[in-house]
């Protein structure tokens, strides 16, 4: 199993720097952040920083999406940076939660994210793609070049286009269950559109917090430390309940019950363990969505995970102790599960 890392590009930068450097040590192989340009700084100018500064890390956005950038702009810039330091990104992409909506529009719809997955993937590729009628083509892209196209997904529909279209899958929790369910979907999506299911990468993202022991004050820390995780959820799961309703067989209710008591959300305190907007997030959420408690504990949760078919975990690195996160997981954790 690969682990990844994943972080928001608060300044100053040299901090997400050195935090990538120390996971590569601790032999994380994917360097992932955040990407909400009005949030954070911008990440594409940080990762060329990080792959300068490490040595076989895979950096890219969790996630990007197709409305902020023109898709030419975002294939050239990973283009660049896989011929400045070889094949080395990968690009998430979603509907674009935050990044969107604090800029005042809407998510992107799935239609816009196919079209962009097939001109970023093209392009980055140095093969030719259609920009609505005119055709481009990158003329300095070497043979060889790669950009593998992960999409994010939660909904039926968004899961059948990962499993037609992605290069991968990213899914943010690590409920047993419902990684069960999402990975058989996005797979069955796979096998009927005539394609190799285990091409299709599965990556589970999710905040992981190690504590010392399992008495109830050291679970209880954990748990307010990550329960912001809920409240990001929350925010897709409400778009999922909007669509399709609160009893819908097209979304399993151990996904959507939790967000009942849900009343509104600031994106000022996104993705931060101090949000006071997921206060309606239940323990048990915490619990199925995360990974918590002692290392022992994540190593079980991790191993049950990849016998659902998980190829990488990435570690969600927003609490108090994230050095800590990333220096157990590569002494006991990473070694444990691959060893």
């Amino acid at each position: 199993m690969d682990f990844g890392l994943v972080l928001q590009t608060d300044p100053p930068a040299s901090r997400v720097i050195d935090l990538m450097k120390r996971a590569e040590g601790n032999g994380f192989t994917y360097g992932w952040t955040f990407d909400s340009a009005v949030l954070w700084q911008e990440p594409f100018v940080i990762y060329s920083q990080i792959l300068a500064n490490t040595e076989k890390l895979t950096v890219g956005p969790m996630v990007t999406n197709p409305g902020t950038r023109t898709w030419e702009v975002t294939a050239s810039t990973f283009a660049t940076l896989n011929d400045m330091y070889g094949n080395r990104t990968v690009c998430g992409i979603g509907r674009g939660d935050s990044a969107m909506r604090v800029a005042g529009r809407k998510p992107n719809t799935l239609a816009r994210i196919s079209g962009a997955m097939k001109v970023i993937r093209a392009l980055g590729r140095g093969e030719e793609a259609d920009l609505g009628g005119t055709v481009v083509k990158f003329p300095w892209v070497k043979p060889g070049a790669e950009l593998p196209v992960w999409m994010a997904a939660y909904g039926p529909k968004a899961l059948k286009m990962t499993g037609e279209e992605a290069d991968g899958f990213i899914l943010q929790l690590a409920d047993l269950y419902l990684t069960e369910y999402m990975v058989k979907a996005v797979k069955d999506a796979a096998v009927e559109a005539g394609r190799d299911p285990s091409e299709v990468k599965i990556c589970v993202a999710a905040p992981a917090y190690i504590t010392e022991d399992d008495s109830p004050e050291a679970l209880a820390h954990a748990r307010e430390q990550c329960r912001w995780f809920g409240g990001m959820v929350g925010n897709h799961v409400a778009d999922l309940v909007s669509k399709y309703g609160e009893h819908s067989a097209a979304v399993p209710e151990e996904l959507t019950d939790y967000i009942k008591a849900r009343e509104g959300y600031d994106y000022s305190h996104h993705g931060r363990s101090d949000n006071p907007d997921t206060k309606f997030v239940p323990d048990e959420i915490v619990d199925r969505f995360c990974l918590i408690g002692t290392a022992e504990q994540h190593i079980e949760k991790l191993k049950a995970l990849r016998a659902l078919g998980v190829d990488q975990f990435a570690v969600y690195d927003m609490h108090d102790a994230q050095e800590a996160v990333i220096d157990a997981y590569g002494s006991k954790v990473i070694p444990a599960v691959n060893g």
